[in-house]
């Protein structure tokens, strides 16, 4: 598991998980924003960035990587920290802090997965023809398709700079490391963690952008079930808000990780 360490030695410690076809690259505008008084922890998830990409989708289910990741925190002697989630790495953050303990849980435009069993295997059919096509057509094609769906439209009016490197970081990846993340942690594999919301013992805080509505909707729906829930709702800014707002995004997690008790 491919990690980069900031501030190490800081008594706060935040750790931060990307998205599909990102990679620890995509907080690197955020981290300078944060100050030196919080250790920050960035992990490439697996089938992305740096971190193995193996052939056997099972090591990308959802409880591998639990398991990956308590053991990387164990070894780092890590046991308080604000876990920050964005989209697929928000479903694993949230997976994460259903099992172990946290201090604080930061979930950016994303959702405990797919409560209804028929939208499940819907989701799961429609990822596998997905993955495949990754695999047929190869990176370049699948980038050109995903930077055009409705989630990242909001991303075309960012400068034609930030846009291409986004671009470049999705083209980083690979046909095997994205089509296996896809089959093995689709919403439609995942177990559903709307059960779980009830009983989250951790502070949870919910981001999302205006221009998100569906994520929006979703972060609504949480709020009701979380105990300790809390909603920040951003103008101006759609799925990716870390992107196309890090300063904000860097104020929101800064201001809850050292926010006094």
């Amino acid at each position: 598991m491919h990690v980069k360490r900031y501030n190490i030695g800081a008594e706060e410690k935040v750790v931060f998980l990307h998205g599909f076809t990102g990679s620890s690259t995509t907080w690197d505008e955020v981290i300078t924003f944060l100050p030196s008084s919080v250790e920050i922890l960035t992990i490439d998830l697996i089938g992305h960035g740096h971190t193995s990409k193996p052939t056997d989708f099972t090591h990308y289910y959802v409880e591998e990587q639990i398991e990956d990741m308590h053991k990387l925190f164990q070894l780092l002697g890590w046991s308080h920290f604000t876990l920050v989630g964005y989209s697929m790495g928000g479903r694993l953050a949230l997976a994460y802090a259903s099992k172990y303990p946290i201090d604080k849980l930061i979930l950016e435009s994303s959702s405990p997965g797919l409560a209804n069993e028929e939208a499940r295997v819907e989701r799961k059919q429609a990822d596998e023809l997905l993955a495949e096509r990754i695999v047929k057509e190869g990176i370049s094609a699948f980038v050109d398709f995903w930077e055009d769906i409705p989630l990242f439209h909001s991303q075309k009016s960012l400068s034609i700079e930030k846009q291409q490197a986004i671009r470049l970081e999705r083209l980083a990846g690979s046909e095997v490391g994205l089509s296996n993340s896809l089959k093995g942690f689709s919403t439609g594999i995942q177990p559903s963690y709307w059960g779980n919301l009830e009983v989250m013992k951790v502070a949870t805080t919910l981001v999302t952008g205006e221009l998100d509505r569906k994520f929006y909707e979703i972060a609504l729906e949480m709020k009701k079930l979380l105990p300790d829930g809390k909603h920040v709702h951003v103008s101006n800014a759609g799925h990716a808000i870390h992107v196309e707002n890090p300063e904000l995004f860097a104020t929101i997690v800064k201001d809850i990780i050292l926010k006094e008790e």
